[in-house]
C-alpha cells in the first residue's frame, strides 16, 4: 500500500473507532448521551480529514465541520450536500464534554449516529477501495 494510502486508512480507523464507540455507548440504558454525541462528531470530523488527505490537502488542527467541508467541496462540490446534516454536529465536539445547560436528547444522538453512516459511505464511495477499512 503506498504511504499516502497508508495514512488515508490510518485517519479512517479513528474515525470508525470513534463510531464504534459511540454506537456502543447508545444502549436502550445509555445515561452518557453526551459522549456518544462528542464520538458521532469525532468520528465525521476524522472522515473528512481522510478525504482530505487523499486529496494531499493540508487542513488546520479544528474541529469545525463546516470549514472541513469547505475544504472537501473544493475538490468535489458534491461534498456541499452534507452540510445540512454534517455541520451541526460541530457543537457536538465542545458543547457537551464541559457541564453546561444542555445535554444532548436520545434523538439528536441517534440522528448523529445516522449522520456518521452517511458522511461514511460518502466518502468511501469517493477513496481507493483498499483504503477503507
Amino acid at each position: 500500500m503506498p504511504p499516502e494510502h497508508a495514512e488515508i486508512r490510518r485517519w479512517l480507523v479513528k474515525a470508525r473507532h470513534d463510531w464504534s464507540a459511540a454506537t456502543k455507548i447508545f444502549s436502550p440504558d445509555c445515561q452518557e448521551l453526551d459522549v456518544a454525541a462528542f464520538h458521532c462528531q469525532q468520528a465525521v470530523e476524522k472522515t473528512l480529514k481522510a478525504y482530505l488527505v487523499s486529496q494531499a490537502v493540508a487542513f488546520e488542527k479544528i474541529h469545525d465541520l463546516r470549514r472541513l467541508l469547505d475544504y472537501c467541496a473544493t475538490h468535489d462540490s458534491a461534498f456541499d450536500s452534507l452540510r445540512d446534516a454534517a455541520e451541526p454536529l460541530t457543537l457536538y465536539a465542545v458543547a457537551f464534554r464541559y457541564p453546561g445547560p444542555a445535554e444532548p436528547s436520545r434523538e439528536e444522538v441517534e440522528a448523529a449516529l445516522g449522520v456518521v453512516g452517511k458522511v461514511w459511505e460518502f466518502v468511501a464511495n469517493r477513496l481507493p477501495r483498499e483504503v477503507v477499512p
